[in-house]
């Protein structure tokens, strides 16, 4: 006597709600087409390191994207994945292991700056294969600095020095922006008030090397889906 094996598939309905969750949770989709299956995740307001932030700030929880990326990268239905960034910054350990898992990424990556990308939003801008801003969006480049109760001796600048160093290191690695520029826009004294650093708007981004091309957010998903093209030959 036989026995029947019962399979259980996703309805219409289960999907849609599985979708509606991810977009709620993680600011997150999933949009299957013909040219491939791309997973879009944003990248908003404050990275959210060690300390939990106030309920009324815009956070990107690094607890819940770390293994997301570990996700998507085995996950054999995503063949491509979408940033959208519009970071004010936030903890720069947090943003950093997340910029390293991006760029340690063999899929498919491109992203795309709206608003802005400020401090450690730089690294994760240029962390994808490809890194695109519209226009009217901003990067802010700005020396490494903390608030709260510092310890006034030689150990913390030379702590500051280092972090300093690993992200100057991450960005030059990742972008066409050499070491020398990099320090140079971080360091200037006539672009922001109150504080040391640049602003650098849409072209000038890219005519510095530190984004790869102005573009729309038809323009990267066209070059996502060429990768995902190029990498279904191989």
């Amino acid at each position: 006597m036989s026995e029947e094996t019962k399979t259980t598939e996703s309805t219409p309905q289960q999907n849609t709600d599985s979708q509606r969750d991810q977009l709620v949770d993680f600011g997150a989709a999933v949009s299957r087409t013909a040219k491939g299956t791309v997973y879009t995740l944003t990248i908003i307001g404050q990275i959210e390191g060690h300390t939990v932030l106030p309920e009324n700030t815009k956070t990107t929880k690094y607890e819940h994207v770390m293994p997301l990326l570990a996700n998507l990268e085995q996950n054999q239905e995503i063949d491509g994945i979408l940033l959208l960034l519009n970071t004010v910054g936030g903890d720069i350990e947090a943003g950093l292991a997340i910029a390293e898992l991006i760029a340690g990424m063999k899929k498919p990556t491109v992203s795309l700056v709206l608003g802005g990308g400020h401090s450690i939003g730089v690294p994760l801008a240029v962390a994808p294969k490809v890194s695109m801003i519209v226009p009217s969006a901003s990067m802010v480049v700005h020396p490494v600095r903390t608030t709260g109760t510092v310890i006034a001796a030689p150990q913390t600048f030379r702590y500051f020095q280092k972090v300093q160093e690993g992200i100057v290191s991450f960005v030059t690695r990742h972008s066409g922006v050499s070491a020398e520029t990099f320090q140079q826009l971080m360091y200037a004294t006539d672009e922001m008030a109150a504080d040391v650093g640049s602003v650098l708007y849409g072209e000038k981004a890219v005519e510095v090397g530190l984004i790869d091309q102005v573009g729309t957010l038809s323009d990267a998903l066209g070059c996502l889906y060429q990768q995902i093209a190029a990498a279904k030959k191989t």
